[in-house]
């Protein structure tokens, strides 16, 4: 007979490889899930511009991927064993980690050559915190004919009941909206960069790994000429399912727009602002313009001049007022929302239940995602 629940960890260091968060969660016999405790270490520089580095093809990737994965897992290991310490837990009170690892390659548009790569020992997370490991969760919407992303719209339809016209948007590196329609099926999809083009130009210009609360965006004007030609990107037009990532988004790709152009580094931070925004609302307009209420989770939601700026444009946009809060709206910090979708994801694999949406991704069904390394 089932426990009336179980603890697990969920793992997440997102797009933007900004930190790891480990979000402790206890999850019921129906996969209810509420988060207990959390905490949030930093990346090491060296780490971080190993993972970056990684995205690009370059010398000796075999062996410098092999060397990020081991260092990843031992920064997951070193977060999840302060976790436990937090919270007087020992490794035998957990029934699994969920862990992400860090995508460094995502090609879903190849047929049956597709394939998606997260980087991460996670045998070695095993071996080193004693808890069984539950990772690489796209590959198998993939090999059913999916994007194997976004992943986390199942969770958000159990996390977040409502009567309305609901959708959940996550702004991590990448953007990504989950429909859920009063009477219809869910859907979900990426609508493109979230934090990941704005963090990849303050970092280069002044070294920071983010713009806290936007404030650099705001000290430049937003270029509407490059606006449009940025969101004439044929990604934006795609049909879901889609998904995206560091292979369609980085650097050479906004180099690229600018062209020979001299505009002020500042101007271009608006105007990534600006893009993140309109495609979010864009993406919510065509595909689900009957949305009351838009709940808002991810690093992007403490992003002050970001959520400022959601607000003001779609009041411009929707017909009815959209009502737009985080997810501190419903009890949960929005940081700690993909932490614990991949607590629960871990929860599905080892209750044997499926957790893709094939209305989501475009497999061909339903499918168990995930692989076990036990401790």
């Amino acid at each position: 007979m089932n426990k009336p629940h179980s603890l697990y960890i969920g793992l997440m260091s997102g797009t933007s490889l900004d930190g790891i968060d480990a979000v402790l969660a206890k999850i019921g016999s129906n996969g209810e899930t509420s988060a207990l405790d959390a905490i949030s270490t930093p990346i090491s520089p060296d780490l971080r511009k190993a993972l970056f580095e990684l995205q690009s093809p370059g010398p000796n990737e075999l062996h410098r991927e092999k060397q990020a994965g081991n260092a990843l897992a031992l920064a997951y290991a070193n977060t999840v064993n302060q976790l436990l310490k937090k919270t007087n837990l020992k490794a035998s009170d957990i029934a699994a980690i969920g862990a992400h690892g860090q995508t460094i390659r995502h090609q879903p548009h190849l047929g049956d050559m597709a394939y998606t790569h997260q980087t991460l020992n996670a045998a070695l997370l095993a071996e080193k915190t004693g808890i069984d490991v539950i990772a690489d969760f796209r590959s198998r919407d993939i090999a059913a004919g999916g994007h194997g992303a976004p992943l986390v719209p199942a969770f958000h339809a159990q996390q977040f009941p409502s009567s309305e016209n609901l959708a959940i948007l996550n702004i991590g590196g990448i953007a990504n909206l989950t429909l859920l329609p009063q009477d219809g099926e869910v859907s979900g999809f990426d609508c493109g960069p979230g934090n990941m083009l704005m963090d990849a130009w303050i970092h280069e210009h002044q070294g920071n790994t983010f713009d806290k609360n936007g404030e650099w965006a705001l000290q430049g004007s937003a270029n509407e000429l490059l606006l449009m030609k940025m969101l004439a990107d044929p990604y934006f037009a795609k049909t879901p399912p889609k998904s995206t990532g560091r292979d369609d988004f980085h650097l050479a790709w906004l180099q690229e727009k600018l062209g020979d152009e001299n505009y002020l580094a500042e101007d271009v931070q608006a105007t990534l602002l600006h893009l993140t925004v309109d495609s979010i609302l864009k993406s919510l307009l065509r595909h689900a313009p009957q949305t009351q209420k838009l709940i808002v989770c991810g690093g992007g939601a403490k992003n002050i001049a970001l959520m400022n700026l959601l607000h003001t444009k779609a009041q411009l946009l929707f017909k009815y007022p959209l009502e737009i809060s985080t997810s501190d709206s419903a009890g949960i910090d929005p940081q700690l929302v993909e932490g614990l979708a991949f607590a629960w994801l871990a929860w599905a694999h080892k209750e044997k239940r499926p957790a893709n949406l094939p209305a989501v991704t475009g497999a061909k069904g339903l499918r168990i995602l995930g692989a076990c390394y036990p401790a």
